[in-house]
């Protein structure tokens, strides 16, 4: 059967966009929100007909995702979700807050008025988005405010690569970030994380915004911790718990 022979409700909305396109965004989207739990197997006629898709492109997807280091695969068992362990984490933290720094210093010393702008306007749309840890929609829309504003403090910096590099590990914290966000009303103020940010990147004080986007990071990590020990259902998502 082919793609346009299939009906799917994934296609719905889509214009343009292929089924297979559709099932990688669907798929990729549902592992990040960890509504795909880490390190479950995953069977491909499952996930077509739960997706209303096809096996053609759930395989096409999941060999994606595998280039993403999301999914694996394992001989005679197939593909998995890649699994969450505290040594992820911790990994990831250090790196990523190594890398965020590097890049956050290069766009503030090159961040022009343009990007004063972005910045702000990015501030602005996440400062009046509302975070809901029970309405997806709301969720969904509070991290891609979140996700713009931190894309805007970066946007500046020249390096192709270390951009490129950053948003790979952004998007690898994210499933650990999903865990933080759930508790996050009650643990911390991020409008004032944010704001202040923001305030020491416009200010071009280089060092207070390395050392507040340094705690920023670490606190989600925090967070993290913190729910695992909460939550016996989120534990046993820990491979090496």
């Amino acid at each position: 059967m082919t793609e346009k022979q299939f009906k799917s409700p994934l296609l719905e909305g889509n214009g343009a966009r292929s089924l297979t396109e559709a099932t990688y965004a669907r798929l990729r989207s549902d592992i990040l929100a960890c509504v795909l739990a880490p390190g479950a197997r995953l069977n491909v006629k499952e996930l077509s007909q739960s997706l209303g898709s096809n096996p053609a492109a759930v395989r096409e997807a999941l060999s994606r995702l595998t280039a993403e280091d999301l999914v694996i695969i394992e001989p005679q068992k197939g593909f998995l979700i890649a699994p969450m362990s505290i040594a992820d984490l911790t990994d990831l933290t250090s790196v990523r807050i190594e890398l965020d720094v590097n890049v956050l210093r290069r766009s503030i010393a090159a961040g022009n008025l343009e990007w004063e702008a972005r910045v702000v306007a990015r501030w602005h749309q996440l400062s009046r988005t509302p975070m809901s840890t029970s309405d997806a929609a709301k969720k969904d829309e509070w991290e891609r405010a979140h996700s713009a504003f931190h894309q805007a403090l970066m946007s500046a910096c020249s390096s192709t690569w270390l951009v490129r590099l950053r948003r790979m590990l952004y998007d690898q914290y994210a499933r650990y970030r999903t865990l933080s966000v759930s508790f996050a009303l009650a643990d911390r103020d991020l409008e004032n994380e944010h704001q202040a940010l923001k305030d020491a990147a416009l200010a071009r004080d280089v060092t207070r915004a390395a050392e507040l986007l340094t705690a920023h990071l670490q606190k989600t990590a925090d967070v993290v911790l913190d729910t695992i020990r909460r939550d016996e259902a989120v534990l046993a998502w820990f491979a090496d718990l």
